[in-house]
């Protein structure tokens, strides 16, 4: 879908939900969870980008010379923006990002229901 699509159809239906607070707050959680995901997109094309182009070989007193892999100022970039991308993460998830309030719940009851069909696996 267009963003144009979206967005047109955001302003029709839109104020049938504009009163509804829950409404509000879930559309305000898409638009961050998106503008993370474009903040992942970007980096990785960007750090892609500078690393493929370092990895040029000049040519240094009559031998090719390989900087690509040991230069720590390549892998900079990607390492303070990936420090402030788990910033953004934390943010826009919370800190719950890898282990949810009810997970440890969910994976409990998911093993002990794995657990109850081994045993009528065998009845």
């Amino acid at each position: 879908m267009g963003r144009r699509y979206k967005k047109q159809m955001y302003e029709e239906y839109g104020h049938e939900f504009s009163t509804d607070e829950s409404f509000n707050l879930a559309y305000r959680k898409v638009k961050r969870i998106k503008g993370f995901y474009s903040h992942l997109r970007v980096y990785f094309i960007v750090n892609i980008i500078i690393i493929i182009s370092s990895l040029n070989k000049p040519y240094v007193d009559g031998h090719f010379v390989m900087r690509g892999f040991q230069n720590w100022e390549i892998y900079s970039t990607a390492f303070y923006w990936g420090i402030a991308l788990l910033i953004h993460a934390f943010v826009v998830f919370g800190p719950d990002v890898f282990f949810s309030r009810d997970w440890e719940e969910k994976k409990i009851q998911k093993y002990m229901e794995k657990e109850s069909q081994n045993k009528n696996k065998w009845e």
